[in-house]
C-alpha cells in the first residue's frame, strides 16, 4: 500500500507547533479538507488560535502543550500519546535571531544556541521521539526552510538562521540513511518567504497564497518512500 496511496484520504495528522503562524493555518486547511488535528502550543502560551479553531470544530481537534526545546515535555507528550496513530507527523518549528543581519562571528554563544536548539535539535529530537507513532506508511515531515539550501546562498546574509535549517536538512538526510529500508515517506518543507511574525511584512505570500500549497504538497507526498527537499510548489530544492 506505500506506493498506492491517496492524497485524498484523509486521516489524523500530529502537528508540533500550530498554535498560530504557519502550523495554525497548516491546522485550518487541513480540516477544510477532512483532516482531523492533533495540534501542540508551547506551555508559555494561554489560550490560542488553535484553541479558537477547535471550539470551531467540535471534536476535529485536540490541543497538546510541548516545547520542543525541553527534552522531558517531548518525552512526557509521547507518553501521553502512547497507543495513538497519526498518518502524519510534522513538526513547524522556526526562529531567528535578534539582529537577523549580524554574521556568525558576530552572534552571541547563547543567541546561536537558542537558535539552533529551536530549528535542529528540537525537530529531531521530536521525530526520534514520536517516529513510531507514524506508521510505515505514513508520512514525518518537518519545516525547513529554502535558506537552509547551500547550493542557493549566492547573496549571503541571515546567517545564523541559515545554517540553522541547513543543520536540520543534513540531520534529516542522516535519520532518512538511518530508515533507508523502510516505506515512510519523508520531507523537508521549504515555504516560501511568508508574511508571518518570523517572516515580516515585506514578504511577498501571504498565508493564504502559500497554505492550500503547502499542504498539498505534504498530502501528495504520502506514499512516496525516502527523503526530499521540497518547495510549495512541490518542486525540488538544491541541497
Amino acid at each position: 500500500m506505500s506506493s498506492t496511496i491517496s492524497h485524498d484520504i484523509a486521516g489524523t495528522i500530529l502537528l508540533i507547533g500550530a498554535s498560530r503562524g504557519l502550523g495554525h493555518a497548516m491546522a485550518a486547511e487541513l480540516l477544510k479538507r477532512g483532516w482531523n488535528v492533533v495540534g501542540t502550543k508551547r506551555p508559555v502560551e494561554g489560550r490560542t488560535e488553535l484553541h479558537d479553531l477547535a471550539d470551531e470544530n467540535p471534536g476535529r481537534i485536540e490541543v497538546e502543550t510541548v516545547d520542543i526545546c525541553e527534552p522531558e515535555q517531548i518525552a512526557a507528550l509521547r507518553a501521553r500519546l502512547s497507543g495513538r496513530v497519526f498518518d502524519i507527523l510534522f513538526v513547524n518549528a522556526g526562529t531567528a535571531n535578534a539582529n537577523p543581519n549580524e554574521t556568525i562571528a558576530e552572534v552571541s554563544t547563547e543567541e546561536f544556541i537558542r537558535v539552533m536548539v529551536t530549528n535542529a535539535l528540537g525537530p529531531m529530537r521530536t521525530i526520534e521521539a514520536l517516529q513510531d507513532l507514524v506508521p510505515a506508511d505514513g508520512l514525518i515531515g518537518v519545516m525547513s526552510s529554502g535558506q537552509g539550501s547551500i547550493a542557493n546562498n549566492t547573496n549571503g546574509g541571515f546567517e545564523v538562521y541559515r545554517g540553522s535549517k541547513s543543520a536540520l536538512n543534513q540531520y534529516m538526510r542522516s535519520y532518512a540513511a538511518r530508515h533507508a529500508s523502510e516505506p515512510r515517506a519523508l520531507v523537508l518543507m521549504a515555504p516560501g518567504w511568508i508574511r508571518t511574525a518570523l517572516g515580516g511584512p515585506n514578504a511577498p505570500l501571504s498565508m493564504e497564497e502559500a497554505i492550500p500549497s503547502i499542504v498539498e504538497v505534504l498530502l501528495t507526498k504520502r506514499g512516496r518512500p525516502g527523503l526530499e527537499y521540497l518547495d510549495r510548489m512541490g518542486k525540488t530544492v538544491p541541497w
